[in-house]
């Protein structure tokens, strides 16, 4: 996984990789409901992959650690002891 914006002059750090262009717009606005801007980018490919083919999110480094708070997943649920 990419560490960081390979442009020169640039500080912003992948928080995350999506599988697909649908799962990395759902993460960009999960980051924009917290008013985290982010942007996307496609991990490998060209135009010919379309919407398939994973994604980095990149987030400004100083929004990296709330970025990853946002984006972890809930933590599982205690299960319900039936009767």
């Amino acid at each position: 996984m990419a560490e960081s914006d390979p442009r020169p002059g640039n500080s912003r750090r992948v928080v995350a990789t999506a599988a697909n262009e649908a799962e990395a717009e759902l993460f960009q606005q999960r980051l924009a409901q917290v008013d985290i801007q982010a942007t996307l980018e496609r991990v490998i490919g060209g135009p010919e992959w379309g919407a398939s083919g994973a994604r980095y999110i990149y987030v400004a480094e100083s929004d990296l650690e709330r970025a990853r708070e946002v984006l972890e997943p809930p933590d599982e649920p205690e299960p319900i002891n039936g009767p």
